[in-house]
């Protein structure tokens, strides 16, 4: 679905201290401007923010980073934070092929992918966030025996991703194909997840820890 433009989206976001425009200034210095030295979570497409905005509640003690790349999506993000008062969190508006720029080594300790886009035709599949590619930039800044937590209800990406996972030095420390029936407490439902769920599709999840 097509998004509408919101002109007025990119203004009020500039003028947020939670919105972060020029990230590759504060590369090596997010302890600087989280002002603490607390760990790192990093959501990539974190859409309407509903993920990040609870997990932010849930854990006070760690900082988190929302990037997603439509002002028209991160605006509402932007807004559930404000709402909820949450003052551990930033986001981030820009292309996540350029994350690598973004961050130094060891800021990152653990990184959130929900539902990405499963891009299926071959010559598309190095555009998955977690293709090998990406999970090369990714070791550019994640502290040793990091976990990524993937959610997806896409089986060929899940089964793929399992394959680039491999290849890529981490270890898969939990697995499901049924999210939802599984034995695990920690999931947060996103918008998204919440409404396909409805529709009757299964969740995948996986743990990849980096070796």
């Amino acid at each position: 679905m097509r998004l509408r433009k919101k002109w007025w989206a990119r203004p009020e976001m500039e003028s947020s201290p939670l919105v972060i425009i020029n990230p590759k200034e504060t590369a090596g210095k997010w302890n600087i401007e989280f002002e603490n030295n607390n760990d790192i979570y990093l959501e990539l497409g974190c859409g309407r923010g509903r993920f990040i905005t609870n997990r932010a509640q849930q854990n006070p003690s760690i900082n988190f980073i929302g990037v997603d790349l439509k002002d028209e999506v991160l605006i509402y993000a932007l807004q559930k934070l404000v709402e909820a008062e949450v003052e551990n969190a930033r986001l981030i508006p820009m292309n996540i092929a350029g994350i690598g720029e973004v961050f130094d080594k060891d800021e990152i300790s653990r990184i959130y992918i929900n539902f990405c886009n499963p891009w299926p035709k071959d010559r598309h599949n190095k555009r998955r966030l977690t293709h090998t590619k990406f999970l090369t930039e990714y070791k550019k800044f994640l502290k040793a025996n990091s976990e990524i937590w993937f959610k997806t209800d896409d089986t060929e990406l899940f089964e793929d991703s399992q394959v680039y996972f491999k290849e890529s030095g981490f270890s898969i420390e939990y697995l499901t194909y049924d999210l939802h029936n599984s034995d695990f407490t920690q999931n947060v439902v996103t918008e998204y997840e919440e409404k396909f769920t409805s529709l009757g599709m299964k969740t995948m999840f996986l743990i990849a820890k980096l070796l």
